[in-house]
């Protein structure tokens, strides 16, 4: 089977990270994405979940818009912000 070449640019921490769980898991990259390409091309989907985030969702700005509103007008409760770390 004849090879060819993919060119892909992303994020260098991104790829550091991917080629560490690789390692770990026994792969190499050019492995990984083989296995994606063909799970891909088998199933005729991306073969896991692909969502947007829901704090975005259209339900969840119009109540940030109303809490907003709300506090504008001295009728919400304001609550102090909570870090979290990643």
């Amino acid at each position: 089977m004849a090879q060819t070449t993919i060119n892909v640019r992303i994020d260098e921490d991104l790829k550091k990270q991917f080629e560490f769980f690789c390692n770990e898991t026994g792969l190499n990259i050019s492995t990984a994405i083989n296995i994606f390409i063909k799970t891909v091309v088998r199933e005729h989907q991306i073969p896991f979940k692909i969502a947007t985030d829901p704090f975005y969702s259209e339900e969840n700005m119009a109540h940030l818009k109303k809490a907003i509103k709300d506090l504008e007008d001295g009728k919400g409760v304001e609550h102090d912000l909570i870090e979290v770390e990643d």
